[in-house]
């Protein structure tokens, strides 16, 4: 008897919240698409490839360290020194979490689905077929 009344007036209060949604302006998401699409590997992360600030962005920094992703074809922006570029981003890719990876333009996903790509091999495979990474590293001599 008590649940189903308090379930009602928690979606009454839930529902009455303000919708929390800022819209991305048109500058920002130019600044954005301009970004993605001028690099070939873009990464938009917490602090920097030699600071991570957050251990997600570390691990997808560590994954295209391991994959061999030249620094010339990488691309960093610090989400944490814009606060308009780390709300935008989150919209532009109607993606909730840093860090965010593109690759030639397309949104890949997150830390999890990057590793997720990595552990699968897909990670290589589209490296690989963007022709960030060559198909073979050219051996030692």
């Amino acid at each position: 008897m008590f649940r189903p009344a308090l379930r009602s007036s928690y979606s009454i209060i839930r529902s009455a919240a303000p919708f929390a949604h800022r819209h991305l302006t048109t500058k920002a998401r130019a600044l954005i698409q301009e970004a993605i699409a001028e690099h070939p590997v873009v990464l938009f992360m917490k602090g920097t490839p030699k600071v991570p600030e957050c251990g997600f962005s570390r691990a997808v920094v560590q994954v295209l360290e391991l994959h061999g992703v030249p620094e010339e074809k990488l691309k960093t922006y610090n989400v944490l020194s814009d606060p308009e570029l780390r709300s935008g981003i989150k919209e532009f890719s109607a993606w909730p979490t840093i860090p965010q990876i593109y690759v030639n333009g397309e949104f890949v996903g997150g830390c999890d689905i990057l590793l997720s790509m990595h552990q699968s091999g897909e990670l290589e495979k589209l490296l690989i077929d963007n022709k960030v990474i060559p198909e073979e590293l050219p051996e030692d001599k």
